[in-house]
């Protein structure tokens, strides 16, 4: 793990690069992808390394690292530290990476919100299925529904990727997207932090599809008052 701004820029060159090539598959895409995270998040964590990290990123990549390190500090900045990461949580092998893309693709055709936006909501929600468990505020599922909305919105299995990602769709609909993505992404949690990574993922990954690869193999990590933790697959249990 690269321990400077610098450094940290010439890894993310690599990583995002690596995420984006077709040839990168497997354990190689997956330690690309966690990587990429890991990077962002230690920015993330400097806010005084933000502008030499910009500074020395490679141009056509700027964009992108930009949004991405704007979006994770933002949620960063969402999140109150406690001691102890969640006991509540289980942490589970997401569906394949292929499935999940045909379940985005599919409830785009049905309601017209953009896949991206609705991988971008299942990323920051649950690291696209990867907790499970009932948050704090009472929300349930991957794509994280309070009961109440879920009864209106929702059709079958709360657990269900493919249904919550429907459900997740035919609620931003109702809410105004895709004419109006930033009304439904609030209504959708009350957070213009939220509304800003939740679109700069989204954005990113409709200006090159193939960042969704990287985003898939996010890891969870859970910000506590010693640093971030990971919670591997098998957490819980």
């Amino acid at each position: 793990m690269a321990a400077d701004p610098i450094a940290i820029a010439a890894q993310v060159a690599i990583v995002e690069r690596a995420v984006r090539d077709p040839s990168v598959t497997g354990a190689e895409l997956a330690w690309m992808g966690h990587l990429q995270q890991r990077d962002y998040r230690a920015l993330a964590a400097r806010a005084e390394w933000h502008d030499v990290f910009l500074a020395a990123v490679p141009v056509e990549l700027r964009g992108t690292a930009t949004a991405n390190l704007d979006a994770t500090s933002d949620l960063r900045a969402t999140v109150v530290p406690g001691p102890d990461p969640p006991t509540a949580w289980r942490i589970v092998e997401p569906a394949p990476l292929d499935d999940l893309a045909r379940f985005y693709r599919e409830a785009e055709a049905e309601f017209g919100v953009p896949w991206q936006y609705l991988a971008s909501i299942h990323l920051v929600e649950t690291r696209m299925g990867r907790i499970r468990g009932t948050s704090v505020a009472g929300a349930q599922g991957p794509m994280q529904f309070m009961p109440g909305t879920w009864a209106a919105y929702g059709e079958g299995d709360v657990n269900s990727d493919r249904d919550a990602i429907r459900a997740a769709a035919r609620y931003l609909k109702a809410n105004g997207a895709p004419t109006n993505m930033a009304n439904a992404l609030f209504r959708y949690n009350n957070s213009q932090r939220y509304v800003r990574a939740v679109t700069a993922y989204a954005e990113v990954m409709r200006a090159e599809p193939a960042a969704y690869r990287g985003y898939y193999n996010w890891q969870v990590y859970y910000l506590t008052t010693k640093g971030d933790i990971l919670l591997p697959v098998g957490y819980g249990r």
